[in-house]
């Protein structure tokens, strides 16, 4: 591997880790599945894909076309505020219902619907599409060839790294989710940052 390639692996990386790695829907979301243990492994993969592909297009050129088309942003933007209300509205309910709280009565989802659940957080999300396609095209236009495919690979290994740290993670705190109040608070802060991100939308395309 050269210099050069090297260096745009790097640089991938790093953006890639500074855009996912804060608190969101998605990680969010990937967190709880960790905690309970339920369909890690196929949450992270549906996850770290989705992202792969989102960025690749991002590589080729798609983020100009998304950037450029008010419509399309809109539609994208008033969807996934709609969807992020819903789940906070879910998180807030498992938080207030006392039946719901303890971990080991928790039911499980099914398989379809967790991975459902897993898509939407990915391409319901309008602050994915700016941040994989729209910024990581831009900043992809400095590359060329194999270094521009390098630069892709990069970003796509820190969001695989980080959901999976994430996701199978999760298992250092079962002792702290052990306790009903941990989950109460858990969910709680999920609704908040729900309907904090969908308000943020819904601002967005009123301001």
């Amino acid at each position: 591997m050269g210099p050069e390639i090297f260096a745009a692996l790097l640089s991938g990386l790093l953006v890639g880790l500074g855009l996912i790695v804060a608190i969101g829907a998605q990680n969010a979301f990937v967190l709880r599945q960790g905690l309970i243990g339920e369909y890690v492994l196929p949450v992270v993969i549906v996850c770290a894909l989705s992202d792969a592909i989102l960025i690749a297009a991002g590589v080729l050129g798609l983020g100009t076309l998304i950037s450029q088309s008010p419509v399309l942003i809109r539609i994208a933007t008033w969807g996934g505020a709609a969807f992020l209300l819903v789940y906070a509205g879910l998180a807030l309910k498992r938080a207030t219902a006392p039946e719901s709280l303890r971990a080991d009565r928790h039911q499980k989802g099914s398989f379809s619907a967790v991975l459902t659940a897993a898509m939407l957080f990915t391409w319901a999300n309008p602050h994915v599409y700016l941040d994989t396609i729209v910024l990581f095209g831009s900043l992809s236009a400095s590359y060329e060839n194999e270094t521009r495919l390098a630069f892709w690979a990069g970003g796509s290994l820190g969001s695989l790294g980080w959901f999976s740290a994430l996701g199978f993670g999760a298992r250092l705190l079962a002792p702290l989710f052990a306790r009903p109040v941990a989950w109460r608070i858990l969910d709680g802060l999920i609704a908040i940052i729900m309907t904090a991100i969908a308000v943020s939308l819904l601002r967005g395309t009123t301001g």
